[in-house]
């Protein structure tokens, strides 16, 4: 069973375009795990334009579900994470001034120091991800730093299938092959929606876990949250 986590970027940015607290993002979280979602997923960066590293902390006795908290570990990043002790710790390489993440990491290149990050949140008990392109050497590598799991960059896919072509896929399934022989868990995200989200699914063995935000607040726009997180089990079941 593939586990829908909600990342919940997009309720704080809208929060704070007004400077108050509507929408309100620990009521959110609350209610889209009262509607089904499996876990929250959130994406604090260090200019804080969405989440609020006091959301974080906001967040930690809400969260009964799955708490992913995803981010560059650099040092602030690091306390906050070792602070909260979520589940789930997600390393992205993502830019300071980069408006979305936009590329996995050179494990190769980086296994010393992904390592040492990895290590000192294992050794508090969270288990570790690491966001990557869909390249079986980064896979290797991936499993090269002791990480739990690796999370696939989908956006590639996304947007081939977008295109109707459905070999875009292929990647990504070779990947989760290899993830699978070397006992590497898998999730997923970036770009998925509920018209590739089945089609990804089916096609990728061992999928534990898919975190997906933009376009799950952008479809509850038409079609209201709690019908949409449904909607999303439905496709993962």
């Amino acid at each position: 069973m593939t586990k829908l986590s909600v990342n919940i970027n997009k309720i704080a940015t809208l929060r704070n375009a007004r400077g108050g607290d509507v929408p309100n993002l620990v009521q959110f979280a609350k209610d889209v795990q009262r509607f089904g979602a499996e876990g929250v997923t959130i994406h604090p960066r260090p200019d804080e334009r969405h989440i609020l590293y006091q959301d974080a902390r906001d967040l930690k006795s809400i969260v009964h579900t799955e708490y992913n908290i995803e981010g560059n570990p650099n040092p602030k990043f690091i306390d906050l994470v070792l602070s909260i002790k979520p589940t789930q710790v997600t390393l992205v390489p993502d830019a300071v001034d980069a408006i979305t993440s936009n590329a996995g990491w050179d494990t190769v290149k980086h296994k010393d120091f992904l390592t040492e990050v990895i290590t000192e949140f294992q050794n508090n008990g969270i288990r570790t991800s690491i966001f990557v392109d869909p390249e079986t050497s980064q896979i290797e590598g991936a499993k090269a730093t002791g990480t739990d799991r690796i999370e696939l960059y989908t956006e590639a896919f996304a947007h081939q299938y977008g295109l109707g072509n459905k070999n875009g896929i292929k990647p990504y399934t070779a990947c989760a092959e290899i993830a699978n022989t070397i006992d590497l868990g898998i999730n997923a995200g970036h770009d998925l929606s509920l018209d590739n989200i089945k089609f990804f699914k089916e096609n990728i063995p061992g999928l534990l876990e898919v975190s997906i935000g933009h376009a799950l607040i952008s479809e509850s726009i038409y079609l209201g949250i709690e019908n949409v997180v449904n909607m999303y089990l439905n496709k993962l079941k």
